[in-house]
């Protein structure tokens, strides 16, 4: 067990294993991706998520995932056959996908409609802690309405006393938002612009 030390702020790191002990017993982490740091929980206790970033509940979180198989057990199969094109081209990657979900399951991840916005990184040590813990709620690691943090020390600073993923520093993000795009009505729409431009 190491810790991050900055302005007499503490974190402790904890490898996978630890981190992911500690995810399932309720806790809230930080990891890097390959594109912003994330702050995560596992979708049961995603409220502590919104609490502790200060985020509207009108705001979803997203849905991240070692790999596609993980992810589109959750999809609706009426967005399966057009999800799964995308997830093939651009999966690991920079793209958040908007589908419908079966059940309720998108209780946990979007208060609004049941749609959830689904993502495997493509940054290995992220998909490595995610094929231990299983898909995570996952949302930007910073305060809502704040800039971006880029690193683990910054994330440490803004959310003090979260445990963090080791080792650091954390390899290089693109620093970029991934790109939204929602399957809606048989065809897609693009709602954030980002790392990916789709051809």
């Amino acid at each position: 067990m190491q810790f991050v030390v900055k302005n007499e702020m503490i974190t402790e790191q904890f490898g996978i294993s630890d981190l992911a002990l500690k995810l399932k017993k309720g806790s809230l982490a930080l990891f890097p991706t390959d594109t912003l740091p994330a702050l995560c929980s596992y979708p049961k206790y995603s409220k502590k998520i919104w609490n502790v970033k200060k985020r509207p509940l009108s705001k979803p979180l997203i849905l991240m995932g070692g790999c596609l198989d993980d992810l589109f057990e959750f999809v609706h199969p009426s967005a399966k056959e057009e999800g799964l094109k995308l997830a093939k081209i651009y999966w690991p990657g920079a793209l958040t996908m908007v589908l419908p979900t079966i059940g309720n399951f998108s209780d946990h991840l979007n208060c609004h409609s049941n749609s959830v916005g689904f993502r495997v990184p493509a940054l290995r040590l992220a998909r490595d802690l995610l094929m231990q813990t299983g898909p995570l709620a996952t949302t930007s690691a910073n305060i809502s309405g704040g800039e971006p943090v880029k690193d683990a020390i910054e994330a440490s600073i803004q959310f003090p006393g979260i445990p963090i993923l080791a080792p650091i520093p954390w390899p290089n993000s693109s620093g970029m938002a991934s790109t939204v795009v929602e399957w809606e009505k048989g065809k897609w729409n693009l709602l954030r612009p980002g790392s990916v431009v789709l051809t």
